[in-house]
C-alpha cells in the first residue's frame, strides 16, 4: 500500500523536494551509466524489501553480469564512509532480494554480483562518489544460486 502512496505522490508533486538518499540514487545510476552499465530496474521492492538498482554490466565481455546496486548517501563522513553501512546483517537482507529477484525472473543461472556505490555529498562542494564493485558475496547462503 505504501509503494503505490508514494508513487502517487511523487506523479501529483513531481516538484517536491527530492531526499538525499534518492538524489544519491539518481547519481548512481548516472555514474553506472556512463561506466557501460544498462539500468534494468531501480527500487525495485518485494515483500522482502528493496534493491537499489538492478544493472547490466557488460563492460567485460563475454560475460554479462547482473549487479546489485546498494547505494548509500551521506552528506558528511563524520561518523565513517557511507558504505561502511552496509554491515553483515544488511547484506544478510540484500542476498534474500537479490536470490528472490533471481528466481522471480529466472535467472538464476546468471553471473551476478554486488556492488555497493557510496556518496559522500556536502552541500558546497561536488559529491564524491566511490563504487566498490564486488563488494561482498552472498551472505547466508551456501551459494548466490542454491
Amino acid at each position: 500500500m505504501w509503494d503505490i502512496a508514494t508513487k502517487w505522490l511523487r506523479a501529483i508533486n513531481p516538484w517536491r523536494e527530492r531526499s538525499l538518499g534518492e538524489q544519491g540514487e539518481d547519481l548512481a545510476v548516472s555514474w553506472l551509466k556512463r561506466l557501460g552499465y544498462t539500468i534494468i530496474e531501480r527500487q525495485a521492492r518485494s515483500k522482502l524489501g528493496e534493491l537499489d538498482i538492478v544493472a547490466l554490466d557488460e563492460t567485460e565481455p563475454p560475460r554479462r553480469v547482473l549487479v546489485f546496486v546498494e547505494v548509500r548517501t551521506k552528506s558528511d563522513a563524520t561518523h565513517g564512509h557511507p558504505a561502511e553501512t552496509v554491515d553483515v546483517e544488511k547484506q544478510r537482507r540484500l542476498t534474500r532480494l537479490a536470490v528472490a529477484y533471481l528466481k522471480r525472473h529466472r535467472l538464476l543461472g546468471r553471473p551476478a554480483r554486488f556492488d555497493v556505490i557510496g556518496i559522500i555529498w556536502h552541500q558546497d562542494a561536488p559529491p564524491q562518489i566511490d563504487h566498490i564493485r564486488d563488494a561482498f558475496e552472498a551472505v547466508g547462503f551456501d551459494g548466490m544460486y542454491s
